[in-house]
């Protein structure tokens, strides 16, 4: 039996669904949508689900995932209703539905929470930095010796390992929901064989190339590898071992080519980004949330800092370059602490898996 909730429309509007309701079912939006197909309709669909308060087929729907947003879908709507808004906005909420927790939903609904949480982070970072960071060198630059690795290290590890937990249970969550009573027809091999699907689209986004504008693949692509090289230059330890020196390594060291690379691609895709939002020219970007405001900012102010802090070094400039790494730490840990497993950046795991469940859930059915 399907059950309805009548107020599950009102509920979408927090989300950032303003117009669903404004959708009289024509069909335009799914049938210019390069990435709906028979067996995955969308956004038609699910404008519907919305209208009919079908929140418990919506929690267990994954097609939500498959949409990139290309804006096609709201540029042929003749009532203005906005389905590629009102997808993303499913999107966030399935968001706080995985999340067990409930910050999810906490920022996606309240400006306090987000101000707040934010807030919290960014200054209690820097009080962490300002009692336990070691000796401040003037004579020359001693990023390591400011910050101590065998501090710095461990800490870092800590802190990825309880972002690896809340986002992996919350994956966990949505393989729940999306599987439901099919989990015990999947068999045990295609667990295995379709991991396949899971590195192949977390790595290239490639449905994302059967949208007209390529450049948005390109952009999606350049942030997500940016993002994945920075993290894993963080975490490993050997790599981060060059990244927080003293002696800043020479131009071709890989490291420092992978750092320049990671800065550039963020930097370059987020100001781009925040651009866009302000003109509000494209589809895209003339509905932004407030989440997504929060998102760019903390990542560009992340992202600039670290830039700033390699440069300082290279100018041999000591206090400059110890009080940007103070800063850049505070803005990364409330990127990374509220991004990954609470809001946009956990996007970047939930897509894929929707992929590796939707081959799943097939398994199942064959």
């Amino acid at each position: 039996m399907t059950k309805v909730n009548p107020e599950f429309g009102r509920k979408l509007q927090k989300f950032g669904a303003r117009t669903s309701y404004e959708c009289f079912n024509c069909g335009n939006c799914t049938a210019v949508c390069p990435l709906s197909t028979n067996e995955a309709q969308f956004p038609r669909r699910f404008m519907r689900f919305v209208q009919l308060g079908l929140e418990d087929k919506i929690k267990r729907s994954l097609e939500p995932w498959l949409c990139y947003y290309c804006g096609d879908c709201q540029q042929t709507c003749p009532r203005q209703a906005n389905p590629g808004e009102v997808m993303m906005s499913l999107r966030r909420y399935l968001t706080s539905v995985y999340d067990w927790t409930g910050l999810s939903r906490k920022l996606y609904t309240s400006m306090g929470w987000k101000v707040i949480s934010v807030g919290v982070l960014f200054f209690l970072t820097l009080l962490v930095v300002y009692l336990f960071h070691g000796p401040i060198v003037t004579e020359r630059v001693e990023l390591e010796t400011f910050a101590p690795a065998h501090i710095v290290h461990p800490v870092g590890y800590a802190f990825g390992a309880v972002l690896s937990f809340f986002l992996l249970s919350n994956v966990y969550r949505m393989y729940r929901f999306i599987l439901g009573d099919m989990q015990g027809k999947i068999p045990a091999s295609a667990y295995i064989r379709e991991l396949v699907t899971l590195v192949l689209h977390f790595a290239t986004q490639i449905r994302l190339r059967l949208c007209a504008n390529k450049s948005r693949w390109l952009k999606h692509w350049l942030l997500m590898t940016g993002y994945f090289v920075a993290f894993m230059l963080v975490n490993v330890d050997i790599v981060s071992r060059w990244s927080l020196t003293n002696e800043p390594p020479a131009w071709w060291h890989p490291a420092k080519l992978l750092w320049s690379y990671a800065s550039i691609a963020m930097l370059y895709v987020t100001t781009e980004a925040i651009i866009g939002r302000l003109r509000k020219k494209e589809p895209l970007h003339q509905y932004s949330h407030s989440t997504d405001w929060m998102f760019l900012i903390l990542l560009w102010f992340t992202v600039a800092t670290g830039l700033l802090v390699r440069i300082f070094m290279e100018l041999h400039w000591p206090l400059p370059t110890y009080y940007t790494f103070a800063l850049h730490l505070a803005f990364t840990v409330p990127l990374l602490g509220l991004e990954v497993p609470f809001t946009k950046w956990s996007h970047l795991a939930y897509r894929p898996f929707a992929m590796y469940f939707m081959r799943l859930k097939e398994s199942a059915s064959s």
